[in-house]
């Protein structure tokens, strides 16, 4: 990811970018799922694996946030920022959630 200067940006615009990175991480995840199912195990990593970088984008994002804040500029809350950082604590989520049960389905070879 390029290195993004959030004081060029309109917190809408941080707030999307939040969304699209952890959004394309998460149909990734769920696309890696399915992939497995079909046997297609070696393109299920490769979707992990791109789905870590869409994650790693997003978390970039979030923690020049939150250093914002840490160092007294006001960060403003909107719902569209809830929004964003549910889609994202969810998609960390689902992330774990789903390499335990790749991991379960390659232990029984299943």
């Amino acid at each position: 990811m390029e290195n993004i200067d959030l004081d060029t940006l309109t917190a809408e615009q941080i707030n999307f970018m939040l969304i699209l990175h952890s959004g394309n991480a998460r149909s990734k995840i769920i696309q890696a799922l399915r992939e497995y199912r079909e046997g297609n195990v070696e393109e299920s990593d490769n979707l992990l694996v791109q789905a870590e970088e869409d994650l790693k984008a997003s978390h970039e994002i979030h923690f020049k946030m939150i250093q914002k804040e840490a160092s007294g500029e006001k960060v403003e809350f909107a719902l569209l920022l809830m929004h964003a950082e549910d889609h994202l604590m969810s998609t960390l989520t689902m992330k774990e959630l789903v390499r335990e049960l790749l991991d379960i389905f390659k232990q029984k070879n299943l």
